[in-house]
């Protein structure tokens, strides 16, 4: 039996202009490829002593109908592209390197919000992580609308 890889790429799409930047591009190297999409929008409660968790059923429901709308107004409605869609509770870095490794993909795909400076080096960059941390390549996508 002749099983032909199915190259695929996982993008995290958060709502920016250089996530909608990456999920385009992503889409359209998995189509030129012939490969798939498996796009991720992951949510997280931060941890505060005496605060109580809103529910996280509705809070991926709302997540989930917010992917849904990105995808339907980033990506061609007419493309025979296949796209899985991946809600994830928990850090985004974390989330995608996860994803990444459950789907054995072959590149990840994030956009750039270009924080820079004080505010990236106390939150940190999802991007910068999962340059540092992917076992696939990853390509960084700069949102080119300004």
């Amino acid at each position: 039996m002749d099983q032909r890889h199915q190259y695929t790429i996982v993008v995290g799409v958060d709502g920016s202009p250089a996530s909608r930047s990456a999920l385009r591009w992503a889409a359209w190297h998995a189509e030129q490829l012939g490969g798939t999409l498996a796009t991720l929008m992951a949510w997280d409660v931060p941890l505060i002593y005496n605060w109580e968790v809103p529910d996280s059923d509705d809070i991926s429901r709302r997540t989930a109908a917010g992917l849904d709308q990105i995808i339907a107004e980033v990506l061609d409605p007419d493309s025979d592209l296949a796209v899985s869609k991946n809600v994830a509770n928990g850090h985004p870095a974390r989330a995608l390197l996860d994803l990444a490794e459950e789907t054995g993909a072959d590149l990840i795909a994030v956009g750039n919000r270009g924080h820079g400076g004080i505010t990236e080096a106390l939150l940190g960059s999802v991007s910068q992580h999962v340059v540092h941390h992917a076992r696939c390549p990853v390509v960084v996508v700069r949102d080119n609308s300004r």
